[in-house]
């Protein structure tokens, strides 16, 4: 088993640096801004070739109210899972009376615990580390989590307090196993709500405001022999609506969660209806090409007139999806999310589906057939033969004449064809057109020197005779 060492403390003391330093990415948002994570956030990391999985989570406020009692519980729910704890202070500001509530708590656990004090770049680290051996947990390290000084030697020293370490290192590949699925939509849609329902665990912090979730939560786990890695992600706004700091952060998370997903599951919410910005949002999902599906939640308890309006605006404002399953749910009672990952896998499987040349020519040869391409200053455009460019999305490359002439019209035209005949669904299909001009053509009556003074001598030769 691969070893889980959590990382806790205060708001706002360096956690998320120190995950980004330990899991080499930028996975975890950053900010001088105390609450930042919310939910747990999971890396892996290694000590020379051994492994080990890192947890970043909330800050400890001890607040009663609001979200921080949800955020609490997901603190809880990493360190049962925790076989080393890494209790994370701050160097500049000492030993506060929250760091020893913390760790009255963190002594509940009986776990092997390192004090990491952080924020000692400017501190002697001596110094900084003096008032933190008085609470009695163990070894206490400094560090400098934003220039990684010290890291290397904190994770040496965590490791070495393990009850069991494993025989093989994790391959790098295997940090995000399986489809990545990324769960996309404006705040307060039901996202959390949603991959809690298909984990079938309170997973995510799912509270009802807007904007809870802030990073891009990464989420292994298997279905039927299939793995998956869901992608929680922060809620976009309209870009006006976007406010300077943590929220244009979070839909930066989110785009590039949507990058670096296969598929995108996007969440719309049935009583508002299909906005600008879920239009909006659905044209970055369809530019970067991934597979898409779309799940319409909260649709329990509507009435068959607001049901067929909502239908209705489906194929009005996103009629460019419609190569996209489209499932009608609800998170918070189940209904409809069981078929939502059969649509996944469908996608994905099309998505990366490889087909010979051959067959694609003779596709192609037979969409002429059946609708030729249009003339062109007199002349017809000829469309001669086509192959496989790439997969995720299919790409087809068609070669030709005054290929860069091809309508619009003809374009939606083969991409409609190639999409009903090879029965690809879930994802979108990209057809680039080259052109096949000879490219001797411009030397075709040119001659070298050489060839003229030969073809004089010739000449002279034929004349004599």
């Amino acid at each position: 088993m691969i070893p889980v060492i959590v990382i806790v403390g205060r708001p706002n003391v360096g956690k998320s640096t120190l995950f980004n330093q330990l899991t080499r990415t930028r996975d975890a948002l950053v900010a001088n801004e105390p609450g930042l994570t919310r939910d747990r956030q999971y890396g892996f990391g290694k000590v020379g070739e051994f492994p080990y999985i890192i947890v970043d989570t909330g800050g400890l406020s001890g607040e009663k109210v609001g979200i921080d009692p949800a955020m609490a519980d997901q603190v809880d729910a990493a360190m049962e899972e925790a076989h080393h704890l890494l209790f994370m202070v701050d160097g500049k500001e000492g030993l506060t009376g929250s760091d020893e509530l913390i760790a009255r708590d963190l002594r509940k656990w009986q776990k092997p615990i390192t004090v990491v004090v952080n924020k000692t770049d400017r501190v002697a680290p001596d110094v900084a580390c003096a008032d933190f051996f008085s609470l009695g947990l163990g070894d206490v390290v400094p560090i400098a989590a934003s220039h990684g000084r010290g890291v290397q030697a904190l994770m040496r020293a965590a490791y070495a307090q393990l009850p069991e370490k494993p025989e093989a290192a994790l391959e790098e590949q295997d940090a995000q196993p399986g489809i990545r699925l990324a769960v996309v939509g404006r705040p307060n849609v039901g996202k959390s709500t949603l991959i809690n329902r298909i984990l079938g665990e309170e997973r995510v912090v799912a509270y009802d405001e807007p904007g809870t979730t802030r990073d891009s939560i990464f989420i292994p786990f298997e279905r039927d022999g299939q793995a998956f890695t869901l992608i929680d992600t922060a809620g976009v706004r309209r870009r006006s609506k976007v406010k300077p700091g943590i929220e244009k952060f979070s839909a930066i998370k989110t785009l590039e969660a949507i990058e670096r997903s296969n598929v995108v599951l996007l969440t719309l919410d049935a009583r508002q209806g299909v906005s600008d910005q879920d239009a909006t949002l659905l044209g970055m999902v369809l530019e970067s090409g991934r597979a898409l599906v779309i799940g319409v939640n909260k649709w329990d308890g509507l009435s068959r007139e607001v049901k067929d309006s909502i239908r209705s605006d489906l194929d009005r404002k996103i009629p460019f999806a419609d190569f996209a399953k489209v499932h009608f749910i609800s998170a918070l009672h189940g209904s409809g999310v069981g078929l939502l990952l059969d649509s996944v896998i469908k996608a994905y499987t099309c998505a990366r589906k490889k087909i010979a040349t051959p067959v694609i020519t003779r596709l192609l040869e037979k969409a002429l057939q059946m609708h030729s391409p249009p003339l062109v200053r007199g002349r017809r455009i000829k469309l001669r033969y086509a192959h496989q460019g790439g997969v995720n999305p299919p790409l087809i490359i068609i070669h030709g004449n005054q290929t860069d002439s091809v309508p619009d019209a003809y374009h939606r035209y083969l991409i409609n064809f190639f999409r009903k005949a090879l029965k690809i669904e879930g994802t979108p299909i990209r057809i680039t057109f080259k052109g096949g001009d000879n490219p001797y053509k411009d030397k075709r009556n040119k001659l070298t020197p050489r060839q003229i003074h030969s073809k004089k001598r010739l000449m002279k030769h034929v004349k004599k005779k």
